[in-house]
């Protein structure tokens, strides 16, 4: 009867994990072709990768929030009502997709740049979360 009840807390564990939404800080990249900006000018190579930082940061924030309010309703689930854990929200929908593709436009766009030689010096969406991380600590 233990053996039971135990296999059936890891299974209830396992499919708790799988449906939380993935922290932003572990989404990696998607491959985008840095020939998709051949033809930018370094002026609108400097927009574009103005404007994926801006809407990188928004995506971060948005998820990060969605993983923290899952890894709360996990914790409280677990230890109060785990039957509530099957209702957990999570899961990575399309804002993760979105995130990853312009993480991977934003590292093309830096190819391209350094190609034309274009002097940019944009802020990756990785150096804007750090910065955003060490604001958070302060």
């Amino acid at each position: 009867m233990r053996l039971i009840v135990n296999g059936f807390l890891v299974t209830m564990l396992c499919l708790t994990i799988m449906g939380c939404a993935t922290s932003p800080n572990k989404i990696q990249a998607s491959y985008v072709s840095p020939l998709k900006y051949k033809d930018y000018s370094c002026d609108q190579i400097a927009l574009e990768m103005d404007y994926i930082g801006q809407r990188t940061n928004e995506l971060y924030m948005q998820l990060k929030k969605e993983a923290d309010n899952d890894s709360a309703q996990m914790a409280v689930g677990m230890l109060l009502f785990w039957p509530a854990l099957f209702f957990l929200e999570g899961g990575d929908g399309p804002q993760h997709a979105e995130y990853a593709r312009l993480k991977g436009e934003f590292e093309a766009l830096r190819q391209m740049s350094v190609q034309k030689n274009c002097m940019i010096s944009a802020k990756s969406p990785e150096e804007l979360m750090e910065e955003l991380a060490e604001q958070e600590k302060k």
